[in-house]
């Protein structure tokens, strides 16, 4: 089978990432690389060398030997350069957010299905396999009802130039929620803080309402020393705490909950509340590459003519949701309905 063709724009770390991946996956081969500034080009060219570099992704666009564009430049950016790559008959691989703009992302869904292209959204954490193990717990039942679910996203930066803390990480908590719940939130309330004064919120306190009155929280910071990479669902029969850095103990399960029962007929018709206690569960969690993951469904999209799990649809909803969290901020908290 012939293999297909890649093209990488953006050499930043993200970027040379695809080009390892993509160069391991038997399925592909990485024709060219492209990035604007030329000690990225460099790094490139020192650890895969004989590969094509150029700082005009528009030469990649030409080529008949790209198949496949793998977009990880600023998000800023996004829009002008998958629309391009859409319009050049390129399946194309973006980082989120998928834009910044939600009627941008409206444009680009339309612009790939008219182009029948494979679109999707490097919402990496949804091909994580900690992540399906969560989901497996909720959609078999053994959570119980799900209460609500919160999320932390610190660290030190890296600060981004063109996105607020919100924007740069929790695009990741909110595909990961909706993945969770199979559902999207219809209204937010937010809160962030320009701490480092760098004229971007650095830190953000978002609160999401679902249907079935299940709450998120998500809690992203620029400027916290603690590291934490974390996403907590609590129902009624156990609790489940995914931790990524964890890598010994990635998804634990807390076999211990609360529910209401209904009063008893002949009773003083008082709600009881029965208290689950039992054990700590580490399931065995498989060892495996997200990111890898994420490319191999990406060239069998490609190849299988098949609907991507992280697709335009996917990034548009996580869009519409942070251009209402940018609303809420704005005005102070105020719940805001998501379009």
């Amino acid at each position: 089978m012939e293999k297909i063709g890649i093209g990488i724009i953006g050499c930043g770390y993200w970027g040379i990432n695809y080009v390892r991946v993509f160069e391991e996956l038997g399925e592909s081969q990485v024709i060219a690389v492209c990035d604007r500034r030329p000690e990225r080009l460099a790094e490139v060219e020192k650890r895969f060398p004989g590969l094509d570099s150029t700082t005009e992704f528009e030469e990649l666009l030409a080529s008949p030997h790209v198949d496949a564009m793998v977009v990880c430049t600023e998000a800023s950016s996004h829009y002008p350069i998958v629309s391009k790559c859409l319009a050049a008959g390129k399946h194309v691989l973006v980082e989120k957010p998928m834009t910044t703009v939600a009627t941008d992302a409206e444009e680009l869904l339309n612009l790939a299905e008219a182009k029948g292209a494979t679109l999707m959204i490097g919402h990496t954490f949804l091909y994580n396999a900690g992540i399906r193990q969560v989901k497996n717990y909720i959609m078999q039942g053994d959570m119980g009802k799900v209460y609500y679910l919160y999320s932390r996203r610190t660290n030190l930066g890296p600060i981004r130039n063109d996105v607020s803390a919100l924007w740069d990480l929790a695009p990741h908590d909110i595909s990961i929620f909706n993945y969770l719940l199979d559902s999207k939130p219809e209204w937010v309330s937010a809160v962030g803080a320009r701490v480092l004064g760098n004229g971007r919120a650095d830190v953000g306190f978002m609160s999401l309402g679902y249907d079935n009155n299940v709450v998120g929280h998500v809690h992203t910071s620029w400027a916290d020393p603690h590291k934490v990479r974390e996403v907590v669902v609590v129902g009624s029969d156990k609790r489940i705490v995914f931790d990524d850095l964890n890598s010994q103990e990635r998804v634990r399960v807390f076999e211990k909950g609360v529910k209401r029962m209904d009063p008893q007929e002949g009773g003083y018709g008082e709600y009881q509340f029965l208290m689950r206690d039992g054990d700590i569960v580490i399931p065995n969690v498989e060892a495996s590459e997200p990111l890898k993951n994420e490319c191999k469904h990406f060239l069998e999209c490609i190849t299988l003519h098949c609907q991507p799990l992280t697709d335009g649809k996917n990034g548009l909803d996580v869009v519409r949701v942070m251009e209402a969290i940018d609303r809420s901020i704005e005005l102070r908290g105020a719940p805001v309905e998501v379009a």
